[in-house]
């Protein structure tokens, strides 16, 4: 698995928060990443699971009581009923990083979760990986676009290479 730069900032918004919720498009490694991190105490659940889906849709009170924090949710947007019932819990317990979330990026779900758990969630917006993080450059400054005559032109990728690379680090 390639090692995210963002691993850092999960811990530390874990350790502020109660709710950790990273979102972002399909298969920029959500749940691989937060996976990785979790402690062993924390009951993974994903609602890709149509039976814990309905079960969540249906009656996230009971759900939330038969998974107890600290729980991660994978694909939280087929259930977003549960953030109500999230701030209940959170409100009772009052200890960081109860939940950890993922979701895909949809407008409705972040309005949900705004709103629903306004200063008791930090927000992760993940997307693919940057270039450092695949060729491991230790170099991890962002694009600055007044410094565009200092960098050197980024090398032409070649995808097939890029897999073989993955495939060889995992």
């Amino acid at each position: 698995m390639y090692s995210r730069e963002v691993k850092e900032i999960v811990k530390n918004v874990s350790k502020t928060f109660k709710v950790l919720f990273v979102f972002g498009p399909r298969q920029v490694g959500k749940t691989t990443l937060l996976l990785s991190l979790k402690p062993d105490n924390m009951e993974y659940i994903t609602l890709d699971d149509e039976d814990l889906r309905e079960q969540a849709k249906s009656d996230p009170k009971l759900f939330l009581e038969e998974h107890p924090a600290p729980l991660l949710i994978d694909e939280v947007q087929y259930a977003p009923n549960l953030f109500s019932y999230i701030k209940i819990n959170v409100d009772r317990e009052n200890k960081n990083g109860m939940y950890w979330l993922t979701g895909s990026q949809q407008f409705h779900l972040m309005k949900n979760v705004s709103e629903s758990l306004a200063d008791r969630v930090g927000i992760i917006n993940l997307n693919s990986f940057m270039y450092s993080e695949i060729v491991k450059n230790e170099k991890k400054e962002l694009f600055d676009p007044a410094k565009l005559n200092e960098y050197k032109i980024m090398p032409k990728i070649d995808v097939n290479k890029l897999y073989v690379i993955y495939l060889n680090n995992n």
